[in-house]
């Protein structure tokens, strides 16, 4: 396997601060735990506990995705995206992006995963296809809320993440099959 930079997938991104993202459920360079993997794959498709601090005072809402870089797709694989998190709010509850899991705030918006669905969809990485890093990112934006179609991709929030983006946080948990 290729010596890869953890955050290569990210080292196109236009330079910003940094700021700590934190979990009672994940940790950074460490597997995921069952209930963050895909029920296709054994788990409850339970999106983890983050928190955060650090980001800059000029924060005015934030955006949360996850991405698998490592999928054999050629462009990774988005497994949860929200956007216009209000400033207040500094943490996500264990469950916040799964189906009946504690309400996300409102005005949130959350787009399509990869499976189509709304929410969080657990790791299920392929069989002989090595050890997965899913970035979870806390994007600090410079707005209070991003102009997004509910239909949008989750590649167009990371388009206006690199734009209005002024600080991210990242904490990268892995999962295997092999």
């Amino acid at each position: 396997m290729l010596d890869v930079h953890p955050y290569e997938a990210l080292q196109r991104l236009r330079p910003v601060e940094s700021f700590t993202v934190t979990s009672t459920d994940v940790a950074e360079g460490e597997p995921l735990a069952r209930p963050q993997w895909s029920t296709a794959a054994g788990g409850v498709d339970r999106s983890p506990q983050l928190s955060w601090s650090g980001f800059p005072e000029r924060t005015r809402s934030f955006a949360v995705t996850c991405l698998d870089p490592d999928a054999p797709s050629g462009s990774g694989w988005w497994h949860w995206a929200v956007a216009n998190i209000p400033v207040s709010v500094t943490s996500l509850e264990s469950g916040a992006g799964s189906a009946g899991g504690p309400a996300l705030p409102g005005g949130v918006i959350v787009l399509r995963n990869e499976d189509g669905t709304r929410g969080f969809i657990g790791a299920a990485p392929p069989r002989g296809t090595g050890v997965h890093r899913y970035h979870f990112v806390v994007h600090a934006l410079d707005v209070p809320s991003l102009d997004l179609d509910p239909d949008a991709t989750s590649a167009q929030l990371g388009s206006r993440c690199f734009f209005h983006g002024i600080a991210r946080g990242i904490l990268t948990p892995t999962a295997t099959r092999d």
